[in-house]
C-alpha cells in the first residue's frame, strides 16, 4: 500500500493553561479529560442544567479537577480563558464565543485540537448525506485488509479520544461534519472525501453558500501528495477549484473522460490509470438507491489509492449490509415493507429516500424546521409517494408544500404515525420513515427517532398478526 505522508505534526497550544471547553456532550467530555491530563486547568461550560448530564461523566470530570458551569453560559469565564475548545453542537455566534473572538482569545473546534497531536494517516470524509455509511465501509474495507484502523469523527468514537489514548492505528478514518471544519485551522487529512453538497443546517448558516464554503474547507490545507476524491456528478463539486499539486480523483454514475470511476453493465468500472482499469460487481451490494453506488465509488477509489487487492475490495462490497437509520430494512408483514431512514435529516436526503423506491411509498416525515424548501421533496415524490403523514413541528410547513400535489394526514406522535401509513397502505407498498427534518422538537437525536420507529412497526406488527390469530380462530368456530 502506498504511503502517505504525516502533515498532521502540530502540537497541542503551549502556554494554555486557562482552557474552556464549551458543550459537555462526548467530543467536550474527551476534551475536557485530556486537557485535565496535561496539567491545564480546566473549565466546562454548558447550556443545560447539572441534572440532564452524564452523572458518570461529570463525577469523573469534578474528580480530575474540572470545574463544571451548568444552565448557561457565562461571559466572564470566556474572557478569562487562554484557550476556547468549542463542540460541534455549540453555534459559533452566540454572544459569549463573539466576545472572546473580539478579544482575540483562540477558539479552536475538538477535532482540530486532537488532529495536533496524531501523526497517522487521516481519510477524512464529509458531505451533506450518506458520510456515516462511507466512513464505515471504509473502516471495514481497510480492516478487511488486515490494518488497523480507527473509525470515528462526527460519529461514534471523537477524535480526541483516540489522541488520547495515545494512538497505534495504521490508518484513522474519520467523518468530518461542516460544523467540525468551521473550527480548524490546520488540520490536514492525507485523502479527503467531498460526497455531494445540498442545502443542509440553514438555520445555522447564514446562507447556502456559507454552508458550501465550510464543506469546502476540508481539503484547504491540503497539497501535493494529498489526494482528493470528489462527486463529478454533484452540481456544486463538478466545477471547484482545488489547490494546486493536489491529486484529484472523480467520479460519477456514467462513463466521462473526466472521472476515474463510474458505472457501467451492474459493475463499478474504476482504475487511477486507464490501462488498469478494474470492474467490481455490484450483484452483491445490499445497500439500495443509485445515491448508495455513487458513494461506493468514492470508497472504491480510496481503496485503489491506498493498493486494497480487488478480491478485498470485491468482498467487502458483498459483505457490507449498511447502518441502522440508513434506509435500513425493518420489516415486512400483510405484503407491506417499512424502511427506516431517520438520518434523513434534510430534504436532499429524504428525496435520496424516496428515489430509491420505484412507487407506492407511503412516507412518514416531520421533525424541526432546518430552513429547508420541501418543494424540493414534492416534485421527487410525485410519482413515488402514495400519501404522507407528518408530525413534529414543522408538519404545517410540509402540509403547505404537499398540498394539492399529493394526499396527507397528520400524528402526534411515531406509533400513531406508523399506524395511519399502515393503513393506507396496500400490498407492495413501502412505508418510509424519511423526515427531512432534524430531531430535536420529539427525540435526543435521529437514533433516537430511529428506534422510536422500529419499536412501533413491531408493536404494530405484534398487534397485527394477534389480531389475524383471533379471526382464523373467530373463523374456526363458526365454520366448525
Amino acid at each position: 500500500m502506498t504511503a502517505l505522508k504525516d502533515p498532521n505534526s502540530g502540537k497541542t497550544p503551549e502556554a494554555e493553561r486557562r482552557v474552556l471547553v464549551v458543550g459537555l456532550g462526548l467530543s467536550g467530555y474527551w476534551t475536557a479529560r485530556h486537557m485535565a491530563q496535561t496539567g491545564a486547568e480546566v473549565t466546562v461550560s454548558e447550556s443545560r442544567p447539572e441534572s440532564e448530564l452524564n452523572p458518570d461523566q461529570v463525577s469523573e470530570l469534578k474528580s480530575a479537577g474540572v470545574m463544571l458551569e451548568t444552565g448557561e453560559h457565562i461571559k466572564k469565564t470566556f474572557l478569562n480563558a487562554d484557550l476556547i475548545v468549542v463542540s460541534p453542537g455549540v453555534p459559533l455566534d452566540i454572544l459569549p464565543l463573539t466576545a472572546a473572538y473580539e478579544r482575540h482569545i483562540p477558539v479552536l473546534g475538538e477535532m482540530e485540537l486532537a488532529s495536533r497531536n496524531i501523526h497517522e494517516p487521516i481519510i477524512a470524509v464529509t458531505g451533506s448525506n450518506g458520510k456515516s455509511t462511507v466512513t464505515y465501509f471504509l473502516g471495514e474495507m481497510l480492516k478487511n485488509s488486515g490494518l488497523n484502523v480507527f473509525v470515528g469523527g462526527n460519529i461514534g468514537t471523537p477524535l480526541m479520544a483516540y489522541a488520547a489514548k495515545g494512538g497505534g492505528a495504521d490508518y484513522l478514518v474519520v467523518e468530518v461534519s461542516s460544523f467540525q471544519l468551521d473550527t480548524i485551522e490546520t488540520f490536514h487529512p492525507n485523502i479527503s472525501l467531498l460526497l455531494n453538497i445540498s442545502p443542509d443546517h440553514l438555520d445555522r448558516y447564514r446562507d447556502y453558500p456559507a454552508y458550501i464554503a465550510s464543506k469546502l474547507r476540508i481539503f484547504e490545507n491540503q497539497g501535493a501528495g494529498d489526494c482528493l476524491i470528489l462527486n463529478d456528478e454533484d452540481p456544486v463539486l463538478s466545477g471547484i477549484p482545488t489547490p494546486t499539486g493536489l491529486h484529484v480523483l472523480r467520479y460519477g454514475p456514467t462513463p466521462n473522460e473526466k472521472r476515474d470511476a463510474f458505472i457501467q453493465e451492474g459493475a463499478i468500472v474504476c482504475g487511477l490509470e486507464e490501462a488498469s482499469k478494474r470492474r467490481f460487481s455490484l450483484d452483491h451490494f445490499a445497500l439500495p438507491g443509485i445515491h448508495n453506488r455513487e458513494n461506493l465509488m468514492a470508497a472504491i477509489l480510496v481503496g485503489q489509492a491506498l493498493q486494497i487487492p480487488d478480491d478485498i475490495i470485491q468482498t467487502s462490497i458483498d459483505t457490507f449490509r449498511g447502518l441502522p437509520n440508513r434506509l435500513e430494512h425493518v420489516d415486512a408483514f400483510h405484503g407491506v415493507s417499512f424502511f427506516n431512514d431517520s438520518k434523513a435529516t434534510n430534504v436532499d436526503a429524504a428525496m435520496r429516500a424516496v428515489g430509491s423506491f420505484t412507487g407506492n411509498v407511503i412516507l412518514i416525515a416531520g421533525g424541526r424546521h432546518k430552513g429547508s424548501d420541501y418543494d424540493l421533496l414534492v416534485e421527487t415524490g410525485r410519482d413515488r409517494i402514495k400519501t404522507a403523514v407528518f408530525l413534529g413541528e414543522a408538519r404545517a410547513l410540509l402540509a403547505r408544500a404537499f398540498n394539492g400535489a399529493i394526499p396527507f394526514t397528520f400524528a402526534e406522535h411515531m406509533d400513531e404515525a406508523v399506524r395511519k401509513a399502515f393503513e393506507m397502505a396496500q400490498e407492495g407498498d413501502t412505508v418510509l420513515l424519511a423526515p427531512a427534518c432534524s430531531s430535536f422538537d420529539m427525540f435526543s437525536d435521529y437514533a433516537h427517532r430511529g428506534r422510536a420507529f422500529v419499536r412501533a412497526v413491531q408493536r404494530l406488527k405484534r398487534t397485527t398478526l394477534e389480531q389475524d390469530d383471533r379471526k382464523r380462530v373467530e373463523a374456526g368456530a363458526v365454520n366448525g
